[in-house]
């Protein structure tokens, strides 16, 4: 049973007990006060699925939507409101239990120029699918790169993207409740392009799939994508939300974006954590 998010399952970062301190002071006193202890408002890692049941059109139009949303106004808006004003964001791609790779390192993005930087490096890594689909195996390997650069923020935000269950490596609960444990949080990007078919492992209720198994912490949020035509306005709300720290109570924002869920809204499980696995074996054998 999918356990839902419980008081005393966090470590804090220092990051966020700093924050609950800056609440009692005024923005300027904050912002000098965050400035000498933390480096960014938020280091991020963009977990994003390379599974073949992704075409290359549809890899295509991912890359170019973190690439455009990452230079966008409303993203940059939002990191210039930060106490700080600047972020750390890794770029990952994912797809099997031993298919993870970095495609762009901890790079820090403050303005214009560093964000068209981010996105340039982004834009120019060939393009890669490969077998399987091991979400656990994406967010293990995401908690992993923080620490690894000399960033110090004030979240941690593992953002993670895929079109179907996990079916390889470790159970999904239990790599979530492990990142939980670090004090990480899991937003999600249920990417629901294609129906469901016989001859893959997909599954119809990908959005309560990532509800109930996959995002967590607090203010984890969801951002289910239904048409290639909402890919890119999704991306872009789910930064600004991400980076604001506005988490799934946000106000509707000035873009046309699919509905954001809440995982304070996750119900008793309706969803078998396990159905990714279990279709793997029932349709190959292993």
């Amino acid at each position: 049973m999918v356990t839902s998010v419980r008081p005393g399952l966090f470590r804090a970062p220092a990051g966020l007990a700093l924050a609950g301190m800056l609440a009692a002071l005024g923005p300027s006193q904050a912002r000098t006060t965050l400035a000498q202890n933390a480096n960014v408002d938020l280091e991020l890692v963009l977990a994003v699925d390379i599974s073949y049941s992704m075409d290359s059109e549809e890899q295509q139009i991912q890359r170019d939507g973190y690439a455009a949303a990452i230079m966008s106004k409303p993203v940059l808006d939002a990191i210039a409101g930060g106490a700080i004003g600047r972020i750390a964001v890794s770029y990952v791609e994912w797809a099997g239990a031993e298919e993870q790779r970095t495609v762009v390192p901890w790079t820090l993005i403050e303005n214009v120029a560093s964000a068209q930087d981010f996105a340039a490096k982004l834009s120019a890594a060939p393009l890669r699918r490969a077998y399987r689909t091991s979400i656990s195996g994406a967010l293990v390997y995401s908690a992993r790169q923080f620490g690894t650069a000399s960033f110090n923020g004030a979240r941690r935000v593992v953002d993670v993207s895929g079109d179907g269950p996990n079916n390889q490596g470790e159970a999904v609960e239990a790599a979530r409740d492990e990142l939980l444990e670090r004090g990480v949080t899991i937003n999600g990007l249920p990417l629901m392009l294609k129906r469901p078919s016989l001859a893959m492992t997909d599954i119809g209720d990908l959005d309560a799939y990532y509800r109930d198994c996959v995002i967590g912490g607090p203010g984890a949020f969801m951002v289910p994508v239904r048409g290639v035509e909402q890919f890119a306005d999704a991306v872009r709300t789910k930064l600004v939300m991400e980076i604001a720290g506005l988490g799934p109570e946000a106000p509707e924002l000035p873009l046309a974006a699919p509905h954001a869920t809440p995982v304070a809204d996750r119900q008793p499980t309706r969803v078998d954590c396990t159905a990714g696995e279990q279709l793997w074996r029932d349709r190959f054998g292993n």
